[in-house]
């Protein structure tokens, strides 16, 4: 598999000289910090939504009647690529910051999208607040030189909006397309003063977006899509994605249409969506709002023919592949780590769930990496307060796999020593496990984000036939070697039996 961070200090980015990405950066660009009060502020529709009711689902209608209207496809799919016998496409997510976290994947996912046919974000196109003015230097430029085209699936950040720049940047929707908020949801009060303090969409020309749009101009770049959730029918496979919200659900009609679409469509499926059904050690079904079901009941479903589901939202890469009752296994994996700050995989608890244990359990970076990495910057930002805080790799490494129980992932040299200074630190930076909250964690992303070599990013490529099926996780390290060939940091193959029956197999050293 070559080096990586399963098999060296080297192949993780601990030891090496920086990359050419800051040189991509846009002049004068401002790196996206939310520790300052102004963005956190654009960002409050979050808030608003957990506290005085979320509008998404009514708004949501809204965009899709609008659609319909202007002569979008009414089974929402996109046909282009449907006769390919063989596809190839990346994906990523949560990408939008539009500083050093963002173009540091540039070099290496232009190296490693070659030959392939188009990309796909998961969610979180642009931060903070999805404004359709932010597109340039979040979306356009840093993409610039990919040759096909983008599709996408809106994340939190990218509703806090309304949508709207989305929308427009994605779907071809006009300024004057945006429908009236919704002001349904909730108590009389919550509706009222819901409509004094919700974000709206800032005001952006339509010459302005299509200077932005200029950016990618190439014919075989331009894409549209039908809508905020919709299908790809790709050749060999169907990728399947939806529009989870602020919160998560789905409204009844979409869940309709997933559930149509799924029962209907023979191919293989992907589901493509801005909320993980795993991540963090924990399973998130996915609520739908008629109640029914859950996503992930949709995507159990043997008839519906799921071998895969991707999320994005929490910034960085998880893999678990869960063993279902009829035998069949289902790769669930967060896709995060495409360009936010990162958040740090050393909280996640030992896996020890229904269908997957540790042993089957990927991610990246390694816990020890992550808990190394995060130490630093808390010396950096509170060092002054606390006394030292940062720990070794080698030894946090050797600190999580004491913590969880686990052997190390990455060979350690049998002569390191925990000291205790690094575990009084361990003690400092890992107090507890416990998950914050949207908002809060986006803040300590960025409050502990930083720009420089190993910056651990990720994105994926996957490449299907109508037999065999490859997924691959590739590192961004920031690192000027890793530029030029990024570390493959996991590899699973799935081939189809005579039955039907997609096997899967596991080319990566676990943990």
């Amino acid at each position: 598999m070559g080096e990586s961070s399963r098999t060296s200090r080297t192949g993780a980015g601990w030891d090496c000289a920086p990359g050419v990405f800051k040189d991509l950066l846009p002049r004068g660009y401002l790196s996206l910090s939310w520790v300052r009060p102004a963005l956190l502020f654009r960002a409050r529709n979050d808030w608003l939504a957990r506290t005085l009711g979320d509008p998404t689902n009514s708004e949501r209608r809204r965009w899709v009647a609008g659609q319909l209207a202007r002569h979008a496809d009414p089974d929402f799919t996109i046909k282009h690529f449907a006769h390919r016998a063989r596809t190839s496409f990346m994906v990523l997510a949560d990408t939008g910051e539009g500083d050093a976290s963002q173009y540091c994947l540039v070099p290496g996912l232009l190296q490693r999208a070659q030959g392939t046919a188009f990309m796909f974000i998961n969610g979180d196109v642009v931060y903070p607040s999805g404004d359709a003015v932010d597109y340039a230097d979040r979306f356009y430029r840093p993409y610039k030189d990919y040759p096909g085209p983008i599709y996408a699936a809106p994340g939190n950040h990218d509703w806090y909006d309304g949508l709207n720049g989305f929308m427009r940047h994605f779907c071809d929707a006009r300024a004057n397309d945006r429908p009236r908020r919704a002001e349904n949801t909730g108590a009389l009060w919550q509706r009222a003063f819901r409509r004094l303090v919700w974000r709206n969409p800032s005001r952006t020309s339509e010459r302005k977006i299509e200077d932005m749009r200029a950016i990618r101009a190439r014919p075989e770049q331009q894409a549209f899509q039908p809508g905020s959730y919709f299908a790809i029918d790709a050749g060999p496979l169907l990728l399947v994605a939806i529009d989870t919200g602020v919160l998560g659900d789905l409204d009844r009609d979409q869940g309709e249409w997933l559930r149509r679409l799924s029962r209907t469509v023979s191919k293989p499926k992907i589901l493509l969506t801005g909320k993980p059904l795993y991540a963090e050690g924990a399973r998130h079904p996915g609520r739908i709002e008629d109640g029914k079901e859950t996503v992930d009941d949709i995507v159990r479903a043997p008839e519906n023919g799921y071998i895969a589901a991707i999320g994005g939202d929490i910034h960085h890469y998880e893999r678990y592949p869960v063993s279902l009752e009829d035998g069949r296994v289902i790769q669930y994996i967060v896709n995060g780590g495409g360009g936010a700050g990162m958040q740090g995989t050393h909280k996640i608890p030992r896996i020890d769930l229904p269908g997957v244990q540790e042993a089957d359990f990927r991610c990246y970076p390694l816990r020890g990496d992550s808990l190394s990495r995060v130490s630093e910057m808390y010396q950096r930002r509170l060092g002054w307060l606390f006394g030292r805080l940062s720990i070794p790799p080698d030894q946090a490494a050797a600190l999580m796999a004491e913590s969880l129980d686990i052997p190390p992932v990455r060979p350690l040299d049998p002569d390191v020593i925990v000291t205790p200074e690094a575990r009084r630190a361990f003690e400092r930076v890992f107090p507890s496990r416990r998950r914050l909250p949207g908002p809060l964690r986006e803040y300590m992303a960025q409050f502990l984000d930083w720009n420089d070599p190993p910056m651990f990013k990720s994105f994926l490529r996957i490449e299907a036939s109508t037999e065999v099926l490859q997924i691959q996780c590739f590192a961004a390290t920031g690192c000027r070697e890793h530029e030029e060939n990024p570390p493959i940091e996991d590899t699973i193959k799935a081939s189809c039996d005579p039955d039907g029956i997609w096997h899967w197999r596991t080319h990566s050293e676990g943990g």
